[in-house]
């Protein structure tokens, strides 16, 4: 019969992990707070849990003083509508470090409920959030008393210079392929990718496309010696980003890989309450298509960009990865305290 994780010696075995993980969150509040940024708390059960069509939520029921069900609240995927609230509240400086839920299947890489840190600042744009990331992994690096991120053999140096990749050009680079002849040729896109040697079918979306190209030809190569900032994505894919001022086919967006893993996701806010009703909208719609589902849209969002979102950034980051990474574990299990459900 195995061992529990409960057992001593079970427990042992990734006690050090544990410890590092201490460390690690001290050093990422440290970073934080010598900037002066609100650290805040928003509420988990939201109205609405997120507006990315790939992304599902876990939905609970609410009861009344007569034990029947008077809502369906969800578990937050982000704590991002609660803080942009805040943001249009005053707050120009703020983080968060809190447990999110997913529901999509448990893996080496993924829990269902894991570990985030969000944060928000005004004035600033992505290329702000890039900095953050490359200061803040810098910071939790001397704290775990290492100089490499490690994961399967592969290593990845914070103190080197940092690679910035646009997508486009990861694209040519990995696949050969010139993603930007493609943004509006779902038919000619899937061709491009059929030639790769990928698998294609005749119902794939345009993203499916993208998802299959980034999976096996791009990410692979993403992080290794030294992080990669893989920015400017394709504005259909970034619905809480605002579009590039020079060329609207792209947007500022950002994604952060460490060994080939996906680490953060960052933006530069889209304020215009109008055209982010319209993508929710829009995403929902696709949402429904697929999968057969929508959530509602926060209308007190929306709302909110009304009254006046203020020209930001924003970042989420996955503190669970981010540890794994820092102690070489292979199973997010590893570096959490009590094994995922």
């Amino acid at each position: 019969m195995q061992a529990k994780w409960w057992h001593p010696e079970q427990f042992n075995r990734k006690k050090a992990n544990l410890l590092l993980r201490m460390a690690m969150i001290k050093a990422i509040r440290a970073y934080f707070d010598a900037q002066n940024f609100y650290e805040v708390e928003t509420p988990i059960l939201q109205v609405c849990p997120v507006m990315d069509a790939h992304i599902h939520a876990f939905k609970t029921l609410q009861k009344g003083p007569d034990l029947k069900v008077k809502s369906t609240p969800y578990l937050h995927t982000s704590p991002e509508f609660a803080m942009k609230k805040l943001m249009v509240a005053g707050v120009e400086k703020l983080y968060q470090i809190c447990h999110v839920f997913r529901n999509a299947e448990n893996s080496k890489l993924h829990s269902a409920e894991f570990t985030m840190i969000e944060w928000y600042r005004t004035p600033g744009d992505y290329t702000d959030m890039m900095e953050d990331c490359v200061k803040l992994l810098r910071a939790c690096a001397k704290a775990a008393d290492i100089t490499t991120y490690r994961y399967k053999g592969h290593k990845c140096d914070p103190f080197r210079e940092w690679e910035r990749l646009s997508v486009v050009d990861a694209f040519d680079k990995y696949a050969g392929i010139d993603l930007s002849t493609y943004l509006d040729d779902s038919g000619q896109f899937r061709q491009a990718v059929k030639d790769l040697g990928l698998h294609t079918a005749d119902d794939d979306a345009w993203d499916d496309l993208f998802f299959r190209v980034m999976d096996a030809k791009i990410e692979p190569h993403l992080g290794m010696g030294r992080p990669t900032i893989l920015y400017d994505y394709p504005a259909c894919m970034a619905s809480l980003s605002r579009k590039k001022p020079d060329d609207p086919r792209f947007a500022e967006r950002f994604e952060l890989y460490v060994c080939g893993i996906e680490l953060a996701n960052g933006f530069s806010e889209l304020t215009d309450a109008r055209e982010q009703a319209k993508r929710f909208t829009e995403e929902m719609d696709y949402k429904e298509k697929l999968y057969g589902e929508r959530y509602p849209i926060d209308e007190e969002f929306i709302e909110a960009l009304e009254y006046g979102l203020p020209e930001s950034g924003g970042i989420a980051l996955g503190i669970d990865r981010l540890i794994m990474l820092a102690t070489g574990a292979e199973d997010i299990n590893d570096v959490l305290w009590c094994e995922k459900v």
